[in-house]
């Protein structure tokens, strides 16, 4: 691994931020490794070091000119509660390094973690957050949420559905993370989905027949990953063109959560269940569990969000086996669904796959984690 790449990597990263809020024009150029990256909600040195062991990083900081990196989303939050300063910043610095990159080669999914910045969190200020988080962190400790502090601090705060939430799910947030998110989302940087070749769609969490119904894609285009990317990406850039204050909306695909309605539902925060307690909430959109054997048939969604332990829970097959790191998928023909670690069987015209690619990055040793070549539809090999 080259220490000399990673310091150089940091210094582009840290010069992205002084520079303040931009995104680099695409620039045209052919890419002849394109890889997806799960989750990257690890410490920045910790991703650099993923990309270096897989020979993406070049002497001068950033990617190599013949790597295109699609990152699948959630670039904020992570750890423990004395860790909150340096985490925050090494979100915004992950976000910046991509952003100053071509916009072609360095391709930038949305996340819930993402959108959180301008939904649940979109009418905080650093100092009403810095409030918000002391009162959270005494609702909720330890994992266990004290229901009278729960409910007064609710009161108080409106805006967000839960303490925890403010506590640990989004508990690194500062303004000027919000300030990138909405700015690359303006630009058209921060994309829902994208089209990696014939069939091969990425994107943070997955969509179903449902979620395209709510776009208005024809059913017979649905296997097209061109069409489907296209589509959700004119939903999302509808709703921030007309967006102007509080929470970004996406009608019929993300809505954020509040006191009132509970927890943010949608694309980006969905996972798929066959657990008999989500039967009835599966075919609802927006949601936050689908049933998988409504995938679009024919297409390859290659997703981050959801780890081999929480996804097994989901599907009824218990944590034995489970592994952080590793690429896995899942294929169902309608009816059967499969899953299993490893490169995913090419999609019949009747079967639908998803790769899971979210590997618990912060938790993995960065030569033990797995991104996914594109081309090869595999895990990548690393350098040699």
């Amino acid at each position: 691994m080259n220490d000399a790449r990673i310091q150089a990597a940091l210094a582009r990263a840290a010069e992205a931020v002084a520079k303040g809020p931009h995104s680099t024009p695409a620039d045209g150029r052919p890419r002849t490794r394109r890889l997806a990256m799960g989750d990257p909600q690890a410490d920045l040195d910790r991703v650099l070091a993923i990309l270096a062991h897989h020979g993406l990083l070049g002497d001068d900081g950033w990617l190599r000119p013949e790597v295109q990196l699609v990152s699948v989303g959630d670039h904020f939050d992570w750890g423990r509660p004395h860790e909150r300063e340096p985490v925050a910043a090494s979100g915004l610095a992950l976000v910046a390094w991509l952003a100053a990159h071509p916009a072609d080669q360095a391709v930038m999914l949305l996340g819930n973690h993402d959108l959180g910045r301008v939904g649940e969190l979109a009418g905080f200020t650093d100092a009403t957050f810095a409030a918000a988080q002391a009162e959270a962190d005494r609702a909720y400790q330890g994992g266990d949420t004290d229901e009278a502090a729960e409910r007064a601090f609710l009161a108080r705060w409106p805006a967000v559905p839960t303490a925890e939430l403010v506590a640990r799910d989004f508990g690194n947030f500062r303004e000027a993370q919000r300030a990138w998110v909405e700015h690359l989302l303006r630009v058209k940087r921060f994309r829902t989905a994208h089209a990696a070749g014939p069939g091969l769609l990425v994107l943070h969490a997955g969509v179903t027949h449902e979620d395209l119904d709510v776009t208005g894609l024809p059913h017979a285009r649905r296997a097209d990953a061109g069409a489907v990317a296209e589509a959700l990406n004119a939903a999302v850039d509808s709703a921030v063109a007309a967006w102007r204050e509080g929470p970004l909306v996406i009608p019929g695909l993300h809505r954020p959560g509040d006191a009132a309605s509970g927890e943010g539902v949608g694309i980006f925060y969905q996972r798929p269940s066959l657990k008999p307690g989500d039967a009835g909430r599966v075919r609802e959109t927006p949601r936050r569990r689908f049933d998988p054997r409504r995938l679009p048939e024919g297409l390859t969604q290659v997703v981050g969000h959801s780890r081999d332990k929480r996804i097994r829970e989901l599907l009824g097959l218990g944590p034995s086996g489970a592994r952080d790191g590793v690429v896995r998928y899942l294929v169902t023909d309608g009816v059967r669904v499969g899953y299993a670690h490893g490169a995913p069987p090419p999609a019949g015209p009747d079967e639908a796959v998803l790769v899971f690619t979210d590997g618990g990055m912060r938790e993995c040793p960065p030569e033990d984690f797995e991104l996914f070549d594109l081309d090869a539809r595999a895990a990548a090999r690393a350098a040699g």
